[in-house]
């Protein structure tokens, strides 16, 4: 199993190769990026699909997406809330791979911190 910051460098490095760093982006549309993944999470959600729900989608020469319950090779798309949830992680990891972020000590302090607090801190109903 790789550690989280093997998983960072990763990320950070596929998304290096792919391009997706050739203009420098600000931070806002970091953050941006990493919101709209989580909103097409919830959109699934909101058209009916469980949050364990997954299934394959391919383009057709024709333009018209097929779907399938398997994967049948690498050109079918993961979709659904896990693969979303993935994607969130993945730009979270691209971000702290751009900025030199120790994402692994980052969660375990936050995690060790989150421990020591009430519970249903801060007393917000959502």
């Amino acid at each position: 199993m790789k550690t989280i910051n093997e998983l960072v460098n990763e990320a950070h490095c596929n998304a290096v190769d792919k391009g997706w760093w050739v203009e420098e982006r600000s931070f806002g549309e970091i953050i941006a990026l990493i919101h709209s993944e989580a909103s097409e999470a919830l959109e699934d959600f909101r058209n009916g699909k469980k949050p364990t729900e997954v299934w394959y989608e391919e383009k057709s020469a024709f333009g018209m997406t097929l779907t399938r319950l398997e994967m049948a090779d690498d050109t079918w798309k993961p979709c659904g809330i896990p693969s979303e949830l993935a994607d969130i992680v993945i730009r979270v990891f691209d971000a702290c791979g751009r900025y030199g972020i120790d994402l692994e000590q980052a969660i375990n302090e936050k995690m060790a911190y989150n421990a020591t607090r009430p519970q249903r801190h801060g007393g917000k109903v959502l």
